[in-house]
């Protein structure tokens, strides 16, 4: 695998992303095992295929792919990975300072949730996904969230919901920054909170990947949008610890409604 160039201790150096017509540029330890997939399941043909834009990003040598998915989340949330547009392991590799393996890898853990999809010969395009679709997400994502949270508004007491209350004025901060990936981030963990409280494991894996597949593209646009859905958050919470189930069914369903 090939490491990310760096400087200072902390500090990535800026690298150029290489021509298209350079798809043997990925050569280091493990190119030989991509080397023995067909190259319509790796997508290297990259001669038609911008550099992507923004600076390297270099990455620690442990979970490289955990952090590759991470980044390429952050990437499809932000924008900056685009909806239609197809992208190859090895540019994504470069711009990443590791080898296509492990970017494959992860891109093919995007393409099982549905974010992108294999292009023979070429890479992974980005699905372009319609307001109908993100309009099922959210029902869906309703239909599982919103009994949940009723029972629990009648069973929780409140000191366990205003333990939550940092974790929906993080959202609150995010939301402030006016950065989709940002308050992407802080609305799951602040979500993830509230359905742990049932006690389901299951549930809170199943609500989080619907959750993830809701927030891109980005619905909400710009800093208004993001601060008016983190608001929701704080009055939730109130609503909550008041066993207000009204208000908590009011709120949880229009929270969604203005997602879709």
């Amino acid at each position: 695998m090939k490491q990310g160039v760096q400087g200072p201790p902390g500090t990535p150096v800026a690298a150029r992303v290489p021509a298209q017509q350079r798809p043997a540029a990925d050569s280091a330890p493990g190119r030989e095992r991509d080397a023995a997939v067909p190259c319509a399941a790796r997508g290297e043909h990259t001669h038609s295929e911008r550099p992507i834009a923004g600076p390297r990003v270099a990455v620690q040598r442990s979970s490289v792919r955990g952090q590759i998915l991470d980044a390429l989340r952050t990437a499809l949330v932000s924008g900056e990975l685009k909806p239609g547009e197809v992208y190859s392991a090895p540019v994504l590799g470069e711009r990443f300072g590791v080898s296509a393996t492990p970017v494959r890898e992860a891109m093919q853990q995007l393409a099982l949730e549905g974010a992108v999809e294999v292009v023979p010969n070429r890479g992974f395009r980005v699905i372009e996904r319609g307001a109908r679709e993100l309009a099922e997400l959210a029902e869906v994502r309703a239909l599982i969230e919103v009994p949940v949270l009723l029972r629990l508004a009648c069973t929780v007491p409140a000191e366990r919901w205003a333990a939550l209350r940092p974790l929906a004025e993080e959202t609150v901060r995010a939301a402030a920054t006016g950065c989709p990936a940002t308050y992407a981030e802080s609305d799951r963990a602040f979500h993830r909170a509230l359905l742990a409280l049932a006690g389901n494991g299951q549930l809170v894996r199943i609500a989080e990947d619907l959750h993830r597949r809701s927030q891109w593209p980005p619905v909400r646009h710009g800093r208004p949008g993001l601060v008016a859905d983190a608001a929701e958050h704080l009055a939730l919470l109130d609503a909550l610890a008041a066993g207000d189930v009204d208000a908590v069914r009011g709120l949880v369903e229009g929270h969604f409604a203005g997602a879709a």
